[in-house]
């Protein structure tokens, strides 16, 4: 990127989060170029200042750009071990009473989803007394998660995906090209707009899960957005990040691995 572009691309930065209320400030940079310049080629675009002048004259694509700029990559029962290692939190906490799950930057809702199938799945958690609420920064997206609904076309082997049940298809309908988790699933969910870069946690959770977000965000945000999941933490409380993420190591001494290589930790606070 030339001194000229660098500088196109930093204005349209600020713009983007004074304007458009997106904080670009604290996402990684390459990431944001490659989501924008996708923006930029779908409306030939030639550079950052004239796609910052299409912005500001056209609402659709500052939705469409705030969209692309959400990270919404999931699956259900992704990484099928980490779910595993979670039927015996899910076991313990339950057996205690009422248990509070946060699915942090839940997408879709797949992961909520997931949380709630496993509940119903295994005989030794107690899934009356779960749960859960799945967040996501993304109006549209959380529409989707309301709906419960996948196409086939962009659920790819669900069979496999859903592999860690025993009957999945108890929990998931399909009729055509679309499936549907079922109403017992989607009373357990309740999904909100929550922006875990700038506001508090929605309440107090035994189980958290925030998977796959940090590898987005730079440092100073993800120390941010782990003080936040920290707080939303019952003492004793569990976390759960991406198994390609990392605890910062001055957030280190707040929580305890128990489980280090799937990303399992307890509230040691």
């Amino acid at each position: 990127m030339s001194t000229a572009e660098g500088r196109g691309f930093g204005r349209l930065l600020e713009y983007i989060e004074s304007s458009m209320g997106f904080a670009t400030s604290m996402y990684n940079d390459a990431y944001l170029d490659r989501r924008i310049s996708a923006r930029m080629r779908r409306n030939d675009s030639p550079d950052y200042r004239a796609y910052q002048r299409l912005l500001e004259s056209d609402d659709e694509e500052r939705q469409a750009l705030l969209d692309a700029l959400s990270v919404n990559v999931t699956s259900f029962f992704r990484n099928p071990e980490v779910w595993e290692a979670l039927r015996p939190v899910l076991r313990d906490l339950t057996a205690s009473g009422r248990t509070s799950v946060w699915s942090a930057a839940c997408s879709d809702g797949r992961e909520a989803y997931s949380l709630a199938m496993l509940a119903h799945d295994d005989p030794d958690v107690r899934a009356d007394r779960i749960r859960i609420v799945g967040t996501d920064i993304k109006r549209e997206i959380l529409r989707a998660a309301r709906r419960g609904e996948y196409l086939a076309s962009e659920t790819n082997d669900l069979a496999s995906q859903l592999a860690p049940l025993d009957d999945y298809e108890r929990f998931v309908e399909r009729d055509d090209d679309c499936y549907r988790v079922s109403r017992s699933l989607k009373r357990m969910v309740d999904f909100q707009r929550h922006d875990l870069i700038r506001e508090s946690p929605p309440d107090q959770f035994d189980l958290i899960l925030c998977r796959n977000l940090f590898i987005y965000v730079d440092a100073d945000a993800k120390r941010t957005v782990f003080e936040t999941l920290g707080s939303g933490l019952h003492p004793d409380g569990y976390l759960t990040i991406g198994m390609t993420e990392t605890v910062p190591s001055e957030c280190r001494s707040w929580f305890e691995p128990i489980e280090k290589r799937l990303r399992i930790y307890r509230n040691a606070r």
